[in-house]
């Protein structure tokens, strides 16, 4: 490969797994998108999508649709300043796009195991006024939820890049705390 990527071993069980974990991590969030947005069904759609996939259905083309509806649902409620909605519905995205975590043993690809927590974690923060606190007390519950099959993907690829902002700052966070 062109770009010094090396490709890694990794299951569809695996996929399954990681997805399924990407879901327990965004599901929370979901009230606190449901409660500016009770009428969209987008992220919960998408979430619904990726359980089902952890659950066994095979990785289609409505995955990557429920997806990007829920990342139309992020851009909407962050254009107009609903900021932890619109990192709930971010959250729910990222637990589909978990489903398409590639085997390629790049650092950009943590973000497809962990972006959903991290995602979660940052509508939490969000929701109460922005407190530090609240947060980690979710980074802290997804990494006592990440079962060894979780850990043992996420060790296969570099640590998460530096940059992402603040939900970049909790990805890293998370992604140590589980190495």
């Amino acid at each position: 490969m062109t770009d010094g990527s090396t490709a890694i071993e990794l299951s569809r069980c695996e996929l399954r797994e990681i997805t399924g974990y990407a879901v327990a991590c965004a599901r929370p969030a979901l009230a606190i998108f449901e409660r500016e947005r009770p009428d969209d069904r987008r992220p919960r759609a998408a979430i619904e999508a990726a359980q089902a996939f952890a659950d066994g259905a095979e990785r289609t083309r409505v995955l990557r649709d429920n997806a990007w509806a829920a990342h139309r649902a992020a851009q909407e409620t962050r254009d107009t300043g609903q900021a932890a909605a619109s990192d709930a519905a971010r959250a729910a995205a990222n637990a589909c796009g978990a489903a398409f975590l590639h085997p390629l043993a790049k650092a950009t690809q943590v973000k497809h195991i962990l972006g959903s927590a991290a995602h979660a974690a940052r509508a939490f923060e969000l929701s109460v006024g922005d407190d530090p606190a609240v947060a980690a007390e979710h980074i802290a519950r997804a990494r006592a939820h990440a079962r060894p099959i979780v850990v043992d993907v996420l060790r296969r690829y570099p640590p998460a890049p530096a940059g992402g902002g603040r939900v970049g700052e909790l990805i890293r966070r998370l992604d140590v705390s589980l190495r």
